[in-house]
């Protein structure tokens, strides 16, 4: 077996550099095409799908390894896609490039479920809603505080990012986030919020403070219908448990 340069030495080249093999794998790419585009949803496995979407930076050579690693590194397909592009284009052969095609994807995903959210009646298109949150917000490493404000049918007038931070006083205030309301003419409100943790279940301080910021909403004709925890391991409603 040849051994080329770049073997001997060890180097490791990212994203296209690393095509030049004499296999190109263009039998593999056509049959995961076609089991794609005959198969339906569940046709490919998650690494598969991956392998796919790496197509478009690698346009020859196998990437069923680079898949595969990813998934190991970060834990699953939704992690993966998720992940910050500094981060993706970190692991072992990956690059900028194939980290971009990757980011793209994701800002896809979220536009689109952001689409079946918007301008309809956030009520009535409750898991929709809860779609959107979990790509937007299940996988993110820090906490981060959200108002989704509303009209008077409704409607989704302002999706406010508070900060990021541990949901107390110190970073949302009862006070500003009913003042907020009236300064945008919203009627009510769906507090939101993750636990990088995974694990979505409320704490004392996430309970006080809706509690008061509910309050606060009563006395003042704003109307908070829920606040949501976003977890990697599912949500929790704080009205859907008794808590508002």
């Amino acid at each position: 077996m040849q051994v080329t340069e770049t073997q001997r030495l060890g180097v490791w080249l990212p994203d296209s550099a690393n095509n030049s093999s004499a296999h190109d794998g263009s039998g593999h790419r056509e049959r995961l095409r076609q089991r794609l585009l005959q198969g339906g949803a569940e046709a490919l496995a998650d690494y598969e799908l991956l392998e796919f979407l790496l197509f478009a930076a690698f346009k020859r050579g196998d990437t069923k390894a680079l898949a595969k690693s990813l998934i190991a590194q970060f834990g699953s397909l939704s992690a993966v896609l998720n992940a910050a592009p500094a981060n993706l284009a970190q692991v072992k052969g990956m690059g900028e490039t194939s980290a971009a095609s990757l980011y793209a994807v994701a800002l896809a995903a979220r536009r689109m479920a952001r689409g079946e959210v918007e301008n309809k009646t956030v009520l009535g298109s409750w898991q929709a809603l809860l779609d959107y949150l979990a790509i937007d917000m299940a996988h993110l490493t820090v906490e981060r505080v959200r108002v989704l404000y509303l009209n008077a049918q409704n409607r989704l007038i302002l999706d406010h990012h508070v900060g990021d931070g541990s949901i107390d006083e110190a970073a949302i205030h009862p006070r500003e986030v009913i003042r907020k309301a009236f300064d945008i003419g919203a009627t009510a409100l769906i507090l939101v919020h993750n636990h990088p943790s995974g694990n979505p279940e409320p704490s004392r301080a996430d309970i006080q403070i809706t509690q008061r910021i509910a309050e606060a909403g009563r006395l003042l004709g704003v109307t908070v219908h829920d606040h949501i925890i976003v977890g990697r391991h599912g949500h929790v409603s704080l009205r859907g448990k008794g808590l508002i």
